[in-house]
């Protein structure tokens, strides 16, 4: 029979990001314990709470052996440590377009105590869990993080699973990540024209072309994205 493994629950708030920020989490292990744990900072992001969360639970659970199943509902976090941090690693903590790394600092310790866990055996497997869907493990954390990044007092849980009041074992069938939108880059449009009785003119920007036909009863406007599609446009107008 395969051993269950230590289940993680982490989230993290921010109340302006940046602005006062607070995480939460949760770990139950396969003895029947459950621990709650929370804290806050300021000034900090919501990103930074979601990866302290989770580098929290981890380093509270270092001495204890066996596999984790961490769930979260920050798809930074999972590609993060099982994605792009490699190329981060290689480039010495700056991104593809140059840019130091955001919460760098944060990254290594996670990438040191995640490496140190796998070294020894202990499998680490990452879910992402939907917020704000009912997933009573989620909910919770989530209403840690947030009642820390407020400032508010809040209860924190330390027993046993037969005792604790939220069904963290209660998860959904599907915890795979969703794929990754392709980013679409951006094209600067090639000139914006407007026609007003009967006379064009021709804009650099959709501010100045908007100043112009905005109020303008019968007025015509359209973008164009190449000096072929703008004489067409001018052509379809009859000009």
């Amino acid at each position: 029979m395969t051993p269950l493994p230590i289940l993680i629950f982490c989230d993290g708030a921010c109340s302006g990001n940046p602005g006062p920020g607070g995480y939460g989490a949760i770990i139950a292990t396969p003895d029947g314990h459950v621990r709650e744990l929370g804290g806050k900072q300021n000034p900090t992001t919501n990103n930074a709470m979601e990866l302290h969360g989770l580098i929290v639970a981890l380093e509270a659970i270092a001495q204890k052996p066996g596999e984790v199943a961490v769930h979260t509902d920050s798809t930074y976090v999972i590609r993060g440590i099982t994605q792009w941090i490699w190329a981060w690693r290689k480039r010495g903590w700056i991104t593809a377009e140059g840019k130091p790394v955001a919460n760098a600092d944060r990254w290594q310790r996670l990438f040191a105590v995640v490496a140190k866990r796998e070294s020894g055996g202990g499998k680490i497997s990452w879910h992402y869990v939907r917020g704000h869907v009912g997933v009573p493990g989620n909910e919770r954390v989530d209403q840690i993080a947030v009642a820390y990044s407020q400032g508010k007092w809040i209860e924190l849980y330390d027993g046993p699973l037969l005792k604790y009041g939220t069904a963290i074992h209660d998860i959904p069938d599907d915890t795979s990540l969703p794929e990754q939108r392709e980013r679409v880059e951006k094209v600067a449009a090639f000139s914006y024209l407007s026609l007003i009785n009967g006379k064009l003119e021709r804009h650099a920007t959709w501010k100045e072309c908007e100043a112009r036909v905005k109020g303008r009863p019968g007025a015509k406007f359209k973008k164009a994205m190449s000096p072929d599609e703008e004489r067409k446009i001018i052509e379809s107008w009859g000009i």
